[in-house]
Order: structure tokens, then C-alpha cells, then sequence
């Protein structure tokens, strides 16, 4: 079991302006530290997720969830679960309503919507080709416009085929899919799959930022984007693991099952 900070002070929010190399710029990039703690999950009671913040998306979405994805989500303990601490989000290889892996799928929709902040999780990966987990964010309106008007915003994605290797990126009008904005983080003495690590962006009005372990990797704005800056309105969170789609290919002989996503906690600070 992870050690939990539970200590948060509630700051005022302060600015300052630092150089990043690899940034989206090669200009001076804004980081706005945000301390007033306004939503946290710690997964301390066991049993399903708390249902004041999460519901589930069930099924296999029609197509794969558009990514021609592998597993059939459930809402059953085997694949979504809190025990010892933790979320634990596990894909199996099984048949099961007609598909071969099962795994779930949390969403925030309707319950947990924010408009700006700093958003982080705490996360161990799943380890496996064809493996393919993410912490993202969609826009609020997603039931009325249709995707990638309403936005999303990946705060992490990552292949179990590269355990060094996570990402975070942006989608919206005309810059979506294939087209998508975009950018790696690689651990030099790590690896995703071994250790805990901190996944977050800091989102304000007209800029996007990354990190991992507090290290700012990309800043993204409306210049960097070319099409409309969709982000300007709430989001709700999602956690997933997919199996299988048209990012990581299917699983391979070397893919052992089960696997399963850890996350300690997620927080929102304005």
C-alpha cells in the first residue's frame, strides 16, 4: 500500500514563469501552482468505487469505443474494484458477451465536472502488448456535439509495450485522432510498471500543461492548435484500460493476464 499525504494546506494561488526545454514553445512557459484541494478520491473504503463520484460505461461501445478495442467493459469486482487502498481497474482474457477480454470503465459524468484546475492521479501501469490504459478528460457536452467538438484532454496514456514511455495530448475540431497535439514523457531511471507516479495537468483559460513527478514536459495553447480551443468549458474525468485498438494492436503469446491499473488517489485543486 502507497503512503497517503493527507496534510494539504490551502494556499493561495500564486504564478510564476520558468524556461522548459521540450516544451510545445521555446518561449517562457506559465506554471500556476494550485493548492486549494476541491475534490479528492483515496480509495479508502473498500468495495466498488464511490458512486457520489463514478458511474460506469458498459459494454463494448458499438465499434470498440471508435478504437476498434478489444474488451467488453464491466461493472463486476473482477475488473473494477477498491481493496487495500487502491482502484484497481483489471483486464481479463475471457469470453464474455461475445468479446475475449474484459476490463471497465469509470467516468465522473454528471457528478465530478471541472472547469480549470490542477487534476492528478497517483498510477502503476499494466505491463503487455495490448494493454493500454489512460486518465483523460472529456468535455461536459459530449451527449449534445459530437466528438472531438465537445474536446478531450488526455492527462495520461500509455502502452504496455513501452514501460519507460507515457503521454499526454489534446483532441478537438480538426486536430483529433492521428491529428491529435501530442506529446512523450520517458522515464530515464524508471519505468511506468514498477513504480508509482504522478499524472497531472495545471488547465487554465488558454493553456494546457503536463506533468509527471511535478516535471512540467508540455505546455499546449490555442497556438498550438489548428483548429478551435474547445477547452474553455467543464470536463469530467475517466479511467479506463483498454485491451487491444488501433493505437496499440491486440495482445500478443508474450501478454500475460490478468493485468491491472493501480491508482492511489485522484485530486482537484483550483
Amino acid at each position: 500500500m502507497s503512503i497517503k499525504y493527507r496534510t494539504i494546506k490551502s494556499l493561495a494561488l500564486f504564478t510564476t514563469i520558468i524556461s522548459v526545454m521540450g516544451c510545445s514553445t521555446d518561449e517562457k512557459q506559465t506554471v500556476t501552482t494550485m493548492n486549494n484541494l476541491v475534490m479528492q478520491d483515496e480509495f479508502d473504503v473498500d468495495g466498488a468505487p464511490n458512486s457520489a463520484y463514478w458511474s460506469y460505461n458498459i459494454g463494448t461501445g458499438s465499434n470498440g469505443w471508435g478504437n476498434n478495442e478489444l474488451q467488453y467493459y464491466t461493472d463486476r469486482p473482477q475488473n473494477v474494484v477498491v481493496e487495500d487502498g487502491m482502484l484497481k481497474i483489471t483486464a481479463i482474457r475471457e469470453l464474455y458477451m461475445g468479446s475475449n477480454y474484459t476490463s471497465a470503465r469509470i467516468l465522473t459524468k454528471g457528478k465530478v465536472e471541472q472547469k480549470y484546475g490542477r487534476i492528478e492521479a497517483r498510477i502503476k501501469c499494466p505491463l503487455g502488448q495490448g494493454i493500454w490504459p489512460a486518465f483523460w478528460m472529456l468535455g461536459a457536452n459530449s451527449d449534445t456535439v459530437v466528438w472531438p467538438q465537445c474536446g478531450e484532454i488526455d492527462i495520461m496514456e500509455y502502452l504496455g509495450s513501452n514501460p519507460t514511455t507515457a503521454f499526454g495530448t489534446v483532441h478537438g475540431p480538426g486536430y483529433a485522432g492521428g491529428q491529435s497535439i501530442s506529446k512523450n514523457f520517458t522515464l530515464k531511471n524508471s519505468r511506468f510498471d514498477t513504480d508509482f507516479h504522478i499524472f497531472g495537468i495545471e488547465w487554465g483559460e488558454n493553456y494546457i500543461n503536463y506533468y509527471i513527478d511535478d516535471k512540467l514536459y508540455n505546455q499546449i495553447t490555442p497556438e498550438d492548435v489548428p483548429g478551435e480551443w474547445v477547452f474553455n468549458q467543464p470536463f469530467y474525468i475517466i479511467l479506463n484500460m483498454a485491451v487491444g485498438g488501433n493505437l496499440p494492436g491486440s495482445p500478443n503469446t508474450e501478454t500475460t493476464f490478468p493485468q491491472t491499473m493501480l491508482v492511489d488517489y485522484i485530486r482537484i485543486y483550483q
